[in-house]
């Protein structure tokens, strides 16, 4: 169980909690330069345990378990630490854009939840473009938000404040923007999912 690419997926649920760590101090412009590096090393091994695990031959039960979990668990860490700093704010919305991060828990969550119940009852869903259109934004759009506090600092705090133009916090709008397009994309498919668990529940 212990092979290469089950390795690489443990050391991304490890990494989770020192990324939160230097995504703590709203304010610390190194330690969000850090954590989007990290935060880089991680995106980029979830794509290489799943190809060395198909290239090697070494797909286990162990690794189909644990990837999709490590998935979930950092992005529910980034965008709770996230929120939580302040940074799903934004000119104008403020919070608002905090919506957009909890539907996209919310889908998480109930995904799972259906995936469980369909995998009870020998049923599988195969992703579909569009889910990985969906993965695709969410991984921009949290690297964009982290990079924001980097280049940018802190986004604005409340409706109204002065926010400076738009090239003084391009990349954070860009994360923004990016977190809307994936969670109604999180919509879109977590609603394929519904419609799917939903005739073998009768």
């Amino acid at each position: 169980m212990l092979n290469l690419p089950n390795l690489l997926t443990l050391s991304r649920i490890f990494a989770v909690p020192l990324l939160a760590f230097f995504l703590w101090w709203p304010e610390w412009r190194l330690g969000y330069l850090v954590g989007f590096v990290l935060y880089c090393v991680i995106a980029i091994t979830d794509f290489l345990d799943g190809y060395l695990a198909r290239a090697q031959g070494t797909v286990s039960k162990m690794g189909i378990f644990l990837d999709p979990i490590a998935d979930k668990i950092m992005v529910a860490a980034v965008i709770l630490v996230l929120t939580a700093q302040g940074y799903l704010r934004g000119p104008y919305a403020g919070d608002v854009h905090v919506i957009a991060g909890l539907v996209i828990l919310v889908r998480e969550i109930a995904v799972s939840g259906l995936r469980e119940f369909l995998g009870g009852i020998q049923v599988s869903v195969p992703v579909s473009k569009l889910a990985k259109w969906k993965t695709t934004f969410q991984l921009v759009s949290l690297g964009a938000l982290i990079l924001g506090g980097a280049v940018h600092g802190p986004p604005c705090q409340a409706v109204g404040q002065g926010c400076g133009t738009i090239a003084q916090s391009w990349v954070h709008l860009v994360g923004l923007v990016s977190l809307w397009t994936a969670a109604v994309l999180t919509c879109v498919t977590g609603w394929d999912y519904l419609r799917v668990g939903l005739r073998h529940m009768d």
